[in-house]
């Protein structure tokens, strides 16, 4: 389906996701937002947010090439890790191979049909009930902590924060090759893929700024364990960064040099972990740190790295 419209002056001001919505009964609002998220939607060739406000004379183009009725959001009955939650926030240690929320492909087996079989009020927290108390995100196959909002002034808060890079997260990865330096920062503005939309890379011309430091940890044969600070949040950031440096990740299967991709991978999934997360509580503006060890399959990684040396 092709998408191309032309904003109008009587348009001015309105959200991206209400114009395609009321551009295609097809459309809820929802489903626009996450198409929008995806990259599939273009304002002037460029990505933009949901919540764009359109100028006159704005275009908007799009190509879905899966588009299907937005499928209702189930509960399931899955095992969450909950480290900490009161009647405001939950704090989850996401398991690897997780997806965050449901979109096409995954409208089943999600964090978010986790979160509902928990508390069903957490339904309709946010604009799109696919991503009901979603705040940020994790990759599919990263691990770690993520912070949830139980209610809307939660999620308005928290969303906020981490707007404004008052969150403080801290990750543990594996990377192929040995660093030169023991620690450094990449500071390199990162955007859409220009041919492979669902895919990000280093773009100068539309890129968003992108800045992540990085220390090494543990060096081994052909590896090293880093610790990671995030300044900025975009999308696949560490997995961009350190593929630019010609260090992917350990088992990332996307952000691999193609002379790698045909190798078999000694880890199972890309080895990368949320291990700290720190920020503001909504309601009562104290600070909350949160921690999170090794899960098992990035200690066996580990282990066999160990016994190379």
């Amino acid at each position: 389906m092709q998408i191309h419209i032309r904003i109008s002056d009587d348009l001015q001001n309105t959200r991206l996701d209400i114009i395609l919505s009321r551009h295609d009964k097809v459309f809820t609002r929802s489903r626009a937002a996450a198409l929008v998220h995806s990259g599939e939607i273009l304002v002037n060739g460029r990505t933009k947010k949901a919540g764009y406000r359109v100028k006159p004379g704005d275009i908007i183009t799009g190509h879905i090439s899966e588009f299907t009725v937005e499928p209702e959001v189930l509960p399931e009955d899955i095992p969450t890790d909950i480290v900490f939650e009161d009647e405001h926030i939950l704090v989850i240690n996401k398991r690897a191979g997780m997806v965050v929320h449901p979109a096409p492909g995954n409208f089943s087996g999600t964090l978010v049909n986790a979160l509902l079989y928990h508390n069903p009020l957490i339904l309709g927290v946010g604009e799109e009930k696919q991503r009901s108390g979603i705040v940020h995100r994790l990759d599919k196959d990263t691990s770690g902590l993520m912070v949830i909002a139980k209610t809307e002034q939660a999620l308005v808060f928290l969303q906020k924060e981490f707007r404004e890079r008052r969150v403080e997260k801290r990750y543990l990865a594996l990377v192929s090759g040995n660093l030169s330096h023991d620690q450094g920062e990449i500071d390199l503005p990162i955007g859409r893929h220009p041919v492979k939309r669902k895919l990000m890379a280093i773009n100068y011309e539309t890129g968003k700024p992108a800045v992540t430091l990085w220390k090494v940890q543990k060096r081994f044969k052909d590896a090293c364990l880093v610790e990671i600070a995030l300044k900025t949040g975009r999308t696949h950031q560490i997995r961009v960064h350190f593929y630019s440096m010609v260090h992917p990740l350990l088992g990332d299967l996307v952000y691999q040099p193609g002379r790698l991709r045909k190798k078999k991978s000694i880890a199972p999934r890309q080895m990368l972990h949320s291990c700290r997360l720190s920020f503001r509580h909504p309601y009562s503006g104290q600070k909350m740190e949160f921690s999170s060890g090794l899960p098992e399959d990035f200690l066996i990684i580990l282990a066999l790295l160990e016994s190379e040396l």
